[in-house]
């Protein structure tokens, strides 16, 4: 059913949903295919219902630099429809993938509606200050280990049955992972073997498993005091 009740974002948000429905459209987007691209003049907001993609950032440089992934559940856009300016960033379908896009006019109208949606918005906007604020400060301190060690444990979860343990499923391709730090594939693929060497991490079938998470930790931090 093509309704925004069907996305958290405005989850009790006390709004009729009739109002803003009609105003959206629905797409489905196949996997490996572009949803928005760098500089693209379009505002809208896309409201991810099911699937997953990647997000892109381009240096002045040129180079690209994958900034991470969404799924459903999760939104992008809202620079664009806030500032209407050209998008930052490239976003591609990691799966097949299914999404509501609300022009912006339609989304600032659902904000200033709701308070909720509002302090959401605000919430979001401010964890990715935070989010990026973090990965400056890695660039600017650490070393190309020390940046795969907290990438690896911004992307990992809790391992079930696993203690203490984390992972990271599917296992990233080493391509990706560098692209994330800022390397060479090559870096990345000898970093991990030293991990695996010590007993830090291992490969499984379907993950990528930190088996002394606490390890790393204790790495970042003693980087960062060295720093200081």
């Amino acid at each position: 059913m093509q309704t925004l009740a069907r996305v958290p974002f405005f989850k009790d948000a006390g709004i009729e949903f009739d109002k803003f429905d009609r105003r959206c459209a629905w797409k489905r987007f196949d996997e490996g295919e572009t949803v928005v691209d760098f500089e693209d003049a379009s505002s809208d907001v896309y409201f991810i219902i099911a699937g997953d993609v990647r997000i892109l950032i381009r240096t002045q440089a040129g180079k690209e630099v994958i900034l991470g992934e969404m799924k459903g559940g999760q939104y992008f856009g809202e620079l664009s429809a806030i500032d209407d300016t050209p998008r930052s960033a490239n976003v591609t379908a990691l799966t097949n993938a299914e999404m509501c896009i609300m022009p912006a006019a339609v989304f600032r109208e659902a904000v200033y509606a709701s308070r909720v949606v509002t302090d959401r918005l605000l919430r979001l906007l401010a964890n990715r200050i935070r989010e990026m604020n973090a990965r400056i400060t890695e660039h600017s301190v650490f070393d190309l280990k020390h940046r795969l060690y907290s990438e690896l444990l911004r992307m990992s979860q809790p391992r079930p049955g696993g203690s203490g343990e984390r992972s990271v499923s599917p296992p990233p391709f080493h391509h990706v992972l560098a692209a994330r730090i800022g390397c060479r594939r090559e870096q990345v693929t000898r970093e991990l073997s030293a991990l695996s060497s010590e007993g830090i991490v291992t490969k499984t079938r379907g993950a990528l498993v930190i088996v002394r998470p606490k390890v790393l930790e204790e790495r970042l931090a003693e980087a960062l005091q060295n720093d200081g």
